[in-house]
Formats: structure tokens, C-alpha cells, sequence
């Protein structure tokens, strides 16, 4: 049994499977780890505090410790409670006996349905899939050499501006060394 707690007890119950349970501590914490939960069941509203005299007289009684007794039952709590009453189920009633109406006749079974208009729906689906493959393919190729042909470009841009930096720094020189200023 743990020792009792010098702070002011509380009684809080908790309902676990087949038991209503019981425990005296002095937080809501010490009860959860007195119940051996790690989950905050107060704030789930599965725990609450207890109020009834007996069940506070017996939590009081046994500090920190849980008792339990059946769900639904008004037995006292305990630390080992045991099994309830439980009252024997009515006896079935002899059935009454009815007429099991004839089944009915079996239909002719129907023919297989026709085929070939799915078939045919599903060949021009096909057909398109592989139209829109084909025009993605000729997009493809057509943006490569559009590609091709704009990295063409900047290289000539590029060789033709260098060519003509050179020639503006020639100029530059001859004028500076001419006597001109820029």
C-alpha cells in the first residue's frame, strides 16, 4: 500500500473495461499514475471527481491505491471486487412455425451481352491516346530544334560581340595614342 500523502486527498473514478475504479489522491496526476495511465483521461472527460459518500469513505480508506468494482453495480468498492449477479437470460420462445412461401420459378438465363460496340469504343480511345503520343513527340522535336537553333544564335552573338569589343578597344588605342581623349 503506498503511504499516505500529507496534502489534502481527493476522490477521482475512472471506468477501465469491465470496473468502475476508484482512487484517493491528491491531483489529478497522482491518479492517473495511481490508475498506471499515461493519458490525461480528465481531459477526455473519462475521469472525473467522485462524490458519493461510500466511495469516498472507501477511497479515503486506502490512500492512493485503486479499488474497483463492476460497472453498473452497487456492490461496495474493493481491491479485489468480485464477479457480479448476473440474472438468467430469458428463455427463447418456440418459434412459430410459417409457411415458407415456394421459391420462385428461375428465370431463363439471359444471353452473354454483345461485345463489340465496348471493344469498338475502346479501339478509338486507343487510337487517340496514341494520335496525342505522336503530336507530343513532333512538339518535342520541334522545341530541340528550336533549341538548337536559338544556341546557335547566341553563340554567333556572342562570337560577333567579342569580335566587335576588340575591334572598339583597337580604335580606342590608335585614338588614345593619336592624342585623343575619350
Amino acid at each position: 500500500m503506498a503511504k499516505p500523502s500529507k496534502l489534502r486527498l481527493k476522490v477521482f473514478g475512472a471506468q477501465f473495461g469491465f470496473h468502475d475504479t476508484i482512487v484517493a489522491a491528491p491531483s489529478q496526476k497522482a491518479a492517473l499514475e495511481a490508475w498506471g495511465i499515461r493519458q490525461n483521461l480528465f481531459a477526455e472527460g473519462s475521469a472525473k471527481i467522485i462524490d458519493d459518500p461510500d466511495a469516498v469513505a472507501a477511497a479515503l480508506a486506502h490512500p492512493e491505491v485503486p479499488l474497483r468494482r463492476a460497472v453498473g453495480s452497487k456492490d461496495p468498492f474493493s481491491l479485489e471486487p468480485g464477479l457480479p449477479d448476473v440474472p438468467d437470460a430469458p428463455k427463447p420462445k418456440k418459434a412459430d412455425l410459417k409457411l415458407v412461401p415456394k421459391a420462385k420459378a428461375r428465370q431463363p438465363e439471359r444471353p452473354p451481352p454483345n461485345r463489340a460496340e465496348l471493344s469498338a469504343a475502346e479501339k478509338a480511345l486507343a487510337a487517340i491516346n496514341q494520335q496525342r503520343i505522336d503530336e507530343e513527340a513532333q512538339f518535342q522535336a520541334r522545341r530541340e530544334a528550336l533549341e538548337r537553333e536559338e544556341t546557335a544564335s547566341r553563340q554567333r552573338w556572342s562570337r560577333d560581340r567579342k569580335a566587335a569589343e576588340a575591334a572598339l578597344d583597337k580604335a580606342r588605342r590608335a585614338y588614345r595614342e593619336a592624342g585623343g581623349e575619350t
